[in-house]
């Protein structure tokens, strides 16, 4: 008996973001043989307006079977060409809690979505999408632009002290070896000797993992730790990044609040067309499936 495949979850509030983020699991998919799950959310207030505020279970089945209906027909056009299995799925809710549900509910190892590229009034993540980064116990990769690489050939990996995790590194080895990636390994010094001296052991281990498994890496590392958020961003454009990783919380729970640390937000919000991975680090690891 086969193992089952991975999935992937997709929102998909019909906007061509959301539809840029289909196409671009729909390569990972296909490169990875991954299912997919695409997901159309009614939000409460949209069903309140229709229904003049009064909960009519019959007309929301309606509204649930036309989105369905609506969301068959992009996925037979987007999927079926490059005969990728996908299942569909249409709820009401609450956005942000609706997608990490269903994620859960169907075992996904991932969320691709789509957000608005940084400019004017866009330049803020929308408040799902930040709430998601941040409650997902899955990864999420966010993707803003159709361009979309065939392959995750440069990966940008941010490392400091508040941010490294075990679970970002699986990922990185993960996706390495599958697409024979180069890891670009970014960091900086700090001024604390003690601190430094931890921050660079993490370095040497994790150079360690990646020469085991055989995978090509570089190794930058900043005199300084200042503004760390826009070195990653200019490094990730020299290194012609096609997917930045970071971790999206510090590990202390009790600073997490709705929404992303200053650091993750500012990348989400400005790495241009680079699709950003984002990981947290309660994410307890791989499925049995995945073997490193």
């Amino acid at each position: 008996m086969s193992n089952p495949k991975n999935k992937m979850l997709i929102p998909i509030d019909f906007s061509e973001i959301s539809f840029n983020a289909l196409t671009h699991a729909a390569q990972i998919a296909k490169h990875f043989d991954n299912d997919l799950v695409l997901l159309s959310i009614l939000e409460d207030d949209f069903l309140s307006n229709i229904f003049s505020f009064s909960k009519n279970d019959m007309k929301e089945n309606l509204a649930k079977e036309a989105l369905k209906s609506r969301l068959k027909e992009k996925a037979e056009e987007l999927l079926k060409p490059l005969h990728i299995n996908y299942e569909l799925s249409v709820k009401s809710g609450k956005i942000y809690k609706t997608i990490i549900e269903t994620a859960e509910e169907f075992g996904c190892d991932s969320i691709i979505m789509g957000t608005h590229g940084a400019s004017g009034a866009e330049r803020i993540i929308g408040s799902n999408a930040s709430r998601v980064i941040s409650y997902s116990s899955t990864p999420v990769i966010v993707v803003k632009t159709s361009k979309n690489p065939n392959a995750y050939k440069n990966i940008v990996f941010p490392l400091d002290l508040s941010s490294e995790s075990k679970q970002k590194v699986k990922w990185a080895i993960h996706l390495g070896k599958s697409y024979h990636s180069t890891i670009h390994i970014l960091t900086h010094k700090v001024g604390d000797e003690f601190l430094n001296n931890k921050l660079m052991a993490n370095l040497k281990q994790i150079q360690l993992l990646l020469d085991e498994n055989g995978i090509q890496h570089s190794v930058t590392i900043s005199e300084d730790s200042n503004d760390f958020a826009r070195k990653t961003l200019e490094f990730a454009e020299l290194k012609l990044a096609d997917l930045i990783m970071i971790m999206t919380q510090q590990e202390d729970k009790s600073i997490r609040e709705y929404i992303i640390e200053t650091y993750a937000q500012q990348i989400v919000n400005d790495a241009g067309n680079v699709p950003v991975m984002c990981i947290n680090p309660n994410y307890d690891g791989f499925k049995s499936e995945f073997v490193i």
